[in-house]
């Protein structure tokens, strides 16, 4: 069970604010000793109150998130699709018409569309689908990435790039997995 006090309270909005503040230099702003600190970010860590996160600032690597919307019979099948996709950030099921959100990290609009095809356009699970591209955010979007990847012939979701159509026809830059990728974030 998560207990926080107001002093708990100040120490996640303080680095929510600045991730980078010490101990010492929390203690400073709370009129607390470092010592406290300490052992209170420590209780908060094993509560899962807060984490520590490393990734990538999307908004100034210019990667655009795309959400997509849609309607399934299975969202569990559909999650499982995307799970080892080295583009997606995280799915959500969701209540309303459209019962799962996706966000995805997305280098160019083509790539997009050539996935959206391929894995949900097309699956039998999915009755409706609305994608929007975030076009600002108030604040950066820090996500973690994994840009080192041992490179297949075949990607993490089971296709062959140098087969399909829109990788063909240059409209997809191929799965970052692949040695058939050739966009520039995944080199």
């Amino acid at each position: 069970m998560l207990t926080i006090d107001e002093t708990d309270r100040k120490i996640i909005s303080l680095l929510g604010e600045n991730s980078e503040l010490s101990q010492s230099e929390i203690g400073y702003l709370l009129k607390i000793s470092q010592p406290a600190i300490g052992a209170r970010i420590h209780k908060l860590i094993q509560q899962g109150a807060i984490s520590h996160q490393i990734g990538m600032n999307l908004k100034k690597a210019n990667l655009e998130i795309a959400k997509v919307d849609l309607s399934t019979n299975n969202s569990a099948k559909i999650l499982e699709i995307f799970e080892k996709c080295p583009l997606f950030l995280n799915g959500f099921v969701t209540s309303g018409k459209h019962n799962l959100c996706l966000f995805l990290v997305i280098e160019n609009l083509a790539s997009l569309d050539s996935c959206m095809d391929c894995h949900i356009r097309a699956n039998p699970h999915v009755s409706d689908v609305e994608i929007s591209v975030v076009v600002s955010s108030a604040r950066d979007v820090i996500a973690p990435m994994k840009l080192i990847r041992e490179k297949t012939e075949v990607s993490s979701c089971g296709e062959q790039c140098d087969k399909c159509y829109y990788y063909k026809s240059e409209r997809c830059f191929g799965c970052p997995n692949t040695v058939h990728y050739r966009g520039a974030l995944f080199g």
